[in-house]
């Protein structure tokens, strides 16, 4: 059996991946891994007068995001 190359793969082909082959531990812990070491980015603060603003452009960059990666 040959070695499945985790690091070799996206994040979009990993996950793509895992979920064709659930009984696949090392792939769920391999797109956990690297979920979980994903840098959490702050976008605001509570009180900043442009929070409003701040969430909707995050919203929308994240739509937009979500949007060019369907298309692969």
């Amino acid at each position: 059996m040959s070695q499945v190359k985790y690091d070799a793969m996206s994040d979009r082909e990993l996950k793509r991946y895992f979920l064709e082959h659930r009984d696949d531990k090392a792939a769920l812990q391999a797109y956990l891994d690297r979920r979980r070491n994903r840098s959490s980015k702050i976008i605001t603060k509570v009180g900043d007068p442009d929070f409003d603003i701040k969430i909707q452009a995050a919203i929308r960059q994240q739509i937009q995001d979500y949007e060019s990666n369907k298309a692969i």
